[in-house]
């Protein structure tokens, strides 16, 4: 008994159901339960009737989610070991293919790279001058794009009238 409260007050700060947790929470639903059925015969109130079918009902999504949970972390463990198996292979191949020995034919060993998909992601030079000088004009011809010049012009204009 000592080693079920240690290991309760222990879950209560780890992460996801516990085991000791779950059996904590299924003893005291059906706790809560026997005494909502005592109340029900002493009192033959439809009160405990209606507080045990939203105990049963609280009792029961607890118990679901637990277990979601518990599958969605099963599943993570299987694809990190499925990666981990994948990232071995692939080591494996590229220690493989990187081991410097040549084939018979004499094929040079090449990387799989496309250069030419490559090259022409890289803008050339005359691009990068013609993007420079399309954002250069955007603006007005000092540059200045704020409103108090806008204001400034307005008043010109009104002085030259």
């Amino acid at each position: 008994m000592a080693s079920f409260l240690t290991d309760l007050f222990t879950s209560i700060l780890t992460p996801g159901p516990t085991h000791s947790l779950l059996v904590a929470t299924n003893v005291s639903f059906a706790a809560l339960q026997v005494i909502f059925f005592i109340l029900l015969l002493l009192t033959y109130s439809v009160h405990f009737i209606v507080l045990s079918v939203l105990c049963a009902g609280l009792w029961w999504s607890i118990n679901w989610f637990a277990a979601e949970l518990e599958a969605v972390r099963q599943a993570e463990k299987e694809q990190d070991a499925r990666a981990s198996v994948e990232g071995q292979q692939r080591r494996q191949e590229r220690s493989d293919e990187d081991s410097g020995t040549e084939t018979e034919g004499g094929d040079n060993h090449t990387t799989g790279v496309n250069h030419e998909a490559v090259a022409s992601l890289v803008p050339s030079p005359h691009d990068t001058d013609t993007n420079l000088r399309k954002r250069r004009s955007l603006g007005s011809s000092t540059g200045d794009l704020s409103t108090d010049s806008e204001w400034d012009k307005v008043e010109e204009a009104d002085t030259k009238r």
